[in-house]
């Protein structure tokens, strides 16, 4: 049987980067350390760690030891919780996975709901690539993904998608970049500075082909995977960058930038996925209903949008 203590040594070794930074961290003596790793790799039969240099990399086994130590370790520290504070099993779990691709600040708008509800609710988001949050939806980790586009067919995975809404896309910058291509909007874009989001995402392909279509060809000047980054670089002033309509006031707001017009060709779609072809988990319901029924059909085309809001970045 797995010797559990062991494998949190490991799990410290390879968070710590180090035998001594966690020997540090667990107040034990390195040679403690590297002893109870080397009798973990000898029960499995397999080098956990190799040695480059003064460093230590993770081998091809270790890799996949700590994602499994990883769950394990955070399964435990919600066991801790819930035998340490007994009302925290009466309130009502929901396990969200959103996909890196959609703005911090959508799913907070789709989210929020949830926690509106008579009864008390514990959110447990996680956010990752779409291709891992589907696999946890699989085993039932997961109640819902929040995904920026629908469940692809190819994974192999059981869901249904439930489209929430969607949003067409307006472009936004600091006020002297935003008044320097704003006359000729949408053809004075061509060579204009760009910021993108990175590929994958479903803003980027509804940007791609909207820009393509409309034969305009920007000076891309960097793309992001992280969309709060995008938006750090756009307040900087370094290029014009693209965000759903339905966040563009608050982007403008929080950023200090000016949105420029929008391209309604280009369409983000949205989507709640879950095992259920019936929704019936209570938050669920909300965050479907709430989408439904107010975020997207408030949508506006926004322009030299300007005004003061809460800072909800990202």
């Amino acid at each position: 049987m797995l010797n559990f203590k062991q494998l949190y040594y490991f799990w410290n070794v390879a968070k710590s980067g180090g035998v001594i930074r966690a020997a540090e961290r667990l107040n034990l003596t390195p040679q403690t350390i590297s002893g109870q790793l080397g009798e973990l790799e000898s029960a499995l039969g397999t080098e956990l760690f190799r040695r480059v240099g003064r460093r230590l990399e993770l081998t091809a086994a270790g890799t996949l030891a700590l994602t499994h130590a990883d769950e394990i370790f955070q399964i435990s520290n919600e066991l801790e919780t819930l035998l340490r504070n007994p009302q925290v099993g009466e309130e009502l779990l929901f396990r969200v996975g959103v996909v890196d691709g959609v703005p911090k600040s959508v799913a907070h708008r789709l989210l929020r709901p949830a926690l509106d509800l008579p009864e008390a609710v514990r959110l447990i988001c996680h956010e990752d690539k779409p291709e891992r949050l589907f696999g946890e939806l699989a085993i039932h980790k997961l109640d819902l993904v929040i995904a920026d586009r629908p469940l692809p067919r190819e994974l192999g995975v059981k869901g249904y998608n439930h489209e929430l809404g969607r949003s067409t896309v307006t472009f936004c910058a600091v006020p002297p970049l935003a008044a320097r291509y704003q006359s000729d909007f949408p053809q004075g874009l061509s060579g204009a500075p760009f910021l993108l989001p990175g590929e994958g995402t479903s803003l980027r392909g509804a940007l791609s082909h909207w820009l393509l279509k409309s034969q305009i060809h920007p000076h891309v000047i960097g793309e992001f995977d992280d969309t709060a980054l995008l938006k750090a670089f756009g307040q900087a002033g370094l290029g014009i960058f693209p965000v759903p309509t339905v966040i563009a006031g608050e982007v403008a707001h929080q950023y200090g930038v000016t949105t420029l017009g929008c391209a309604e060709e280009a369409v983000v779609r949205y989507f709640a996925i879950s095992q259920e072809s019936r929704l019936k988990h209570p938050a669920v319901v909300a965050v479907r209903k709430a989408a439904k029924g107010g975020f997207f059909t408030q949508e506006t085309p926004a322009k030299n949008t300007t005004a003061d809001s809460k800072d909800l970045r990202g």
